[in-house]
Parts: structure tokens; sequence; C-alpha cells
């Protein structure tokens, strides 16, 4: 699905099976996306949409990572900049009518406050949706709506019915 919609204009495919997430810039440019993981793939297109032309030439965007095992700073620092691709990986899921459950992506450090972050996903994903998608995250949520036969329902009320907050 992903190839038919964004292939023609943006020349990026969606490829399974890395044992790593990753963005490689090229003819196509390539999201990879971890084994055969759903929330991955999910994810990782989440990615690409909050990434401008100008991060899309960069190996993974150009952005800033530090694997498992991140020490409270490090820990403050991605959830910081993971907020936005959360809220869209939640509108995505919520698309398709799969759960959503916020990731702190860090177990063998300090996770933080999962409660707290929730709360700023949810609450970022509930904005963008006031807002008004973009062009690519709009477009990639009505294709999932359809493909899932979720075509005439409302993406607020299935972001409620799938984001799931932590006890």
């Amino acid at each position: 699905m992903f190839r038919a919609t964004f292939f023609h204009s943006h020349t990026t495919v969606l490829e399974g099976g890395a044992d790593e997430p990753v963005y490689r810039p090229g003819n196509p440019h390539r999201i990879c996306y971890t084994r055969d993981y759903f929330r991955s793939a999910l994810h990782e297109i989440a990615h690409w949409c909050v990434a401008g032309p100008a991060r899309r030439q960069q190996e993974d965007y150009g952005y800033w990572y530090a694997p498992d095992g991140r020490n409270a700073e490090q820990q403050a620092e991605f959830t910081r900049v993971e907020v936005l691709p959360q809220a869209y990986e939640a509108l995505f899921c919520a698309a398709c009518g799969h759960p959503f459950r916020v990731s702190l992506d860090n177990l063998d450090g300090e996770a933080g406050d999962e409660r707290d972050f929730a709360v700023k996903v949810r609450e970022k994903a509930q904005a963008l949706l006031k807002a008004g998608l973009a062009e690519r995250p709009r477009l990639w949520c009505q294709v999932l709506m359809e493909y899932y036969g979720r075509a005439h329902g409302e993406l607020e009320t299935a972001l409620e019915e799938t984001f799931m907050h932590p006890s």
C-alpha cells in the first residue's frame, strides 16, 4: 500500500526484514523497518512524515539517536524528539484500528515517565487533527482507513478507541 501511495510522488519504498530500522536516501529512497513488525513499519513511516525534503536526503534523516541504555538526560532528549513521530504513529494505528501504546525504547536504561510521555503524545495527536494533517500523513491515514474498512469513521474517535494509557 505504501508503494502504491508514495512511490510515484516521492520515489520511496517501505521494506521489512531489517535488523534495525533505518532510512536510506537514494533511488529509490528506502524506509527499512524491523523484521516484519507492523508497529515498526508505522513508526518508521511516521519519521518519514516528520522529515522535510532536506532531511529526506540524509541517512536516517540526519537525526541524533542514542541506542538502548540511555541515561536520564539522553532519555529526556529522546522523548522530546519522539513526541511528534509517535503522535503520527498513534494516528496511523487509529486509522488501522490497531492498539497504540507509546514506546520509551530504553529497556537497558532509565526509561522515564511513561504516563507523562503518553499524555504529551496523545495531546500532540489531537492537536494535529485539530490543525489538519499535512499532506503525507493525511493521505496515509486515508489509505489505511480505506484498507481496514474504517473509511466512514472519524479519526478522532478511532484515536480514543486505540490509544492505550499506561497504568
